[in-house]
């Protein structure tokens, strides 16, 4: 089974820029949909975006369409979430998840989870 690892996040100022990593290990990666998802604290766990396993299809939620952007690289087991723009609303624990199949936006179709990654955007 693949294991997930996000790193990435830390403190940014209101209209700067991230890029969040999903590093997989273990299984064929390609074989994966990823997704991100985000968890600020007292709120649900939301979609952020996602991407099919060869990379050619993504998603990304209304709120940060525009802003944000869901990319991989198969041949580094990695998938990639870049952001600009950033606002405080952004702030939030950054989750990768995957999955067998199609790219998803429902986070209980996902088996495999990361710890997660902390992104503070400052006012």
């Amino acid at each position: 089974q693949v294991q997930l690892a996000e790193s990435g996040g830390g403190l940014v100022q209101a209209g700067g820029s991230l890029r969040l990593s999903c590093a997989a290990s273990r299984g064929t990666f390609s074989n994966y949909a990823v997704g991100w998802f985000r968890q600020a604290p007292g709120k649900e766990r939301d979609f952020v975006a996602t991407i099919s396993t060869g990379g050619a299809y993504t998603t990304h939620a209304d709120s940060v369409k525009g802003r944000f952007t869901i990319s991989r690289d198969n041949t580094k087991n990695t998938v990639y979430l870049h952001m600009n723009s950033l606002k405080p609303e952004d702030t939030a624990v950054y989750y990768c998840a995957a999955r067998t199949g199609r790219l998803s936006s429902t986070k209980d179709s996902y088996y495999y989870w990361g710890q997660g990654t902390q992104v503070t955007v400052s006012s």
